[in-house]
């Protein structure tokens, strides 16, 4: 008996901890939220330019052979004067991609363009090595960087480049749109979770004067802020974050344009959503461990911006706590019916169940702010907020291990994600690895099919909307990533 009460107050202790996490992290969402809603209509400031600066766009890319002719046409179709812009293809594939991309750019250098084609020998540094060795030689004061989906329109430049008012405006950074949205399920689930973050994250960082992150694509910097800030490196999986936290812990600013919109492709497969889930995720780990200690450090970063750098740079360090969670709560249903003395304690953790109900409000925010406030909004908004907690859930073991690997600083390459242009029948970069993480979500869709069970089982269902997310969630990305055929 008294083993018994050890072990289950243990778990009751691990739980609360988990839980405690995510209610301070949802109060720092709550925040940005009151933050957005303050400043939602600010303007952000501009200057006129008398003459346009010279621009460097760098187009970084890795066997993109369904996406490279659209990039690229659509690159040369800015509206910026001539002379003054000069764009790299930064090129690293290793598939015949190499040969298309060539021809298409010598295309243009006849018409005029100053268009390189920059062909390293190996990927040293992935994508933060291509951006460092093509800013080595970049004639631009101004360098914006498009990952290989990203389609800007004509006049980007010229709406973006206004912003840099002050000379310490060090970034300018756009929201993201979503070519392929309606695709599927998958890309639905995708472009909710991104419009939060393009929305109330971003915008309530960078108006509360917090740390925010260029996003690694669909913006651009002033080249002296990237020296300044010790240029790109490539040990991390997100040198966007890292870069973006150098900069800022040197006193350069951010300027986030929400109305700007820059579209973009989102992953319509499962293995290559779990690839770019793996690379954000354990990115952010190997970034807290990095910049935090430094932010930490630093007298001028004021206290509420360091508790938001806190769960700024650990927020994909939740999954590892909503796994926690979720596999103690079903002994946790146990441990209630086996030891009704306890009920208080049980009482006391159930009031952080308003943590849900904070996400609900800050994320129906996002939405109503994009699609509006209709009955039939809101009722779409509860749908996909639903489905898009229960996928995340699902994807928790898979995105845990990418943070433990971070946090104990594994090493492993840059797995970019592939564009695939909506042609998802025999695309050569589809693939479907199956490994023994795979085979741990089925016993987990078993197991939490087993939770809504003990529900009845124990005659408490406090919890059993819990258990059919993650029922459903776990059994969603089993399916989509061993069963379906994309």
């Amino acid at each position: 008996m008294l083993l018994n009460k050890i072990v289950s107050f243990t778990i009751i202790a691990i739980y609360s901890f988990a839980l405690l996490q995510i209610f301070i992290y949802s109060i720092a969402q709550l925040q940005l939220l009151v933050s957005y809603v303050k400043n939602r209509h600010k303007q952000p400031k501009t200057r006129a330019y008398k003459t346009w600066p010279q621009v460097t766009i760098q187009l970084p890319i890795y066997n993109e052979a369904y996406v490279v002719e659209r990039l690229i046409n659509n690159i040369i179709n800015l509206d910026y004067p001539k002379h003054l812009l000069e764009i790299q293809v930064l090129d690293d594939s290793t598939d015949t991609s190499v040969y298309t991309t060539s021809k298409l750019i010598n295309q243009y250098k006849t018409q005029g363009f100053d268009i390189k084609h920059h062909k390293r020998k190996s990927r040293t540094g992935f994508k933060a090595g291509a951006l460092k060795e093509g800013l080595e030689v970049a004639k631009g004061e101004f360098i914006a960087v498009f990952d290989a989906d990203f389609l800007p329109k004509e006049d980007w430049l010229k709406i973006t480049l206004p912003h840099f008012y002050h000379g310490q405006v060090g970034v300018v950074q756009t929201r993201w749109g979503h070519l392929n949205r309606n695709t599927n399920l998958l890309t639905k689930i995708q472009a909710f979770a991104l419009d939060f973050h393009f929305t109330i994250e971003q915008v309530g960082r960078n108006q509360a004067k917090h740390f925010i992150n260029f996003n690694g694509t669909a913006g651009i910097w002033r080249k002296s802020c990237i020296y300044d800030a010790g240029n790109w490196q490539g040990d991390t999986l997100t040198e966007d974050l890292d870069l973006s936290y150098r900069a800022q812990l040197k006193d350069w600013k951010f300027v986030y344009l929400k109305d700007v919109v820059t579209p973009a492709e989102l992953p319509a497969i499962m293995s290559a959503a779990r690839s770019q889930q793996f690379r954000w995720n354990k990115g952010a780990a190997e970034n807290f461990s990095k910049n935090f200690f430094n932010v930490l450090k630093s007298s001028n970063t004021s206290l509420g911006s360091k508790f938001h750098s806190f769960y700024h740079l650990l927020n994909s360090s939740l999954f590892l706590l909503i796994l926690l969670i979720a596999v103690l709560s079903i002994p946790i249903l146990y441990i209630k019916s086996f030891f009704p003395e306890l009920k208080l304690i049980f009482y006391a953790l159930s009031v952080f169940g308003i943590s849900s109900l904070f996400f609900l409000i800050a994320y129906w925010y996002s939405f109503k702010e994009l699609y509006g406030k209709s009955i039939y909004s809101f009722f779409k908004f509860l749908g996909l907020f639903i489905l898009f907690f229960s996928v995340a859930m699902g994807l928790s073991l898979h995105n845990s291990i990418a943070v433990l690997e971070g946090h104990f600083k594994k090493k492993s390459a840059f797995i970019r994600t592939p564009k695939l242009n909506n042609i998802l029948q025999g695309n050569t970069y589809v693939t479907r690895p199956i490994n023994w993480v795979n085979f741990v979500e089925l016993f987990l869709f078993l197991y939490f099919a087993f939770g809504v069970y003990s529900a009845f089982k124990v005659d408490d269902f406090g919890l059993i909307i819990f258990h059919l997310m993650l029922f459903v969630g776990f059994g969603f990305v089993f399916y989509k990533s061993v069963l379906s055929k994309y």
